[in-house]
């Protein structure tokens, strides 16, 4: 799954857009990811991962 956090699996939601009138089309909610080497079982390793993991500090980050 390209589009969902490798941490906490967090994936794409599904919504309305609500026009001023109420009129109501489907719309997709994405999670913010970002692209980061993490260090993973002592290895550098790239993944994708939610801005909330980061700041919640789930990862290290590989120098």
């Amino acid at each position: 799954m390209a589009l969902s956090c490798e941490i906490c699996g967090k994936n794409r939601q599904v919504g309305n857009n609500v026009s001023h009138a109420n009129n109501r089309t489907k719309r997709v909610f994405r999670p913010n990811l970002r692209s980061v080497r993490a260090l993973v079982k002592g290895a550098a390793k790239r993944m994708r991962v939610c801005t909330r993991c980061l700041r919640s500090g789930l990862i290290q980050k590989a120098v």
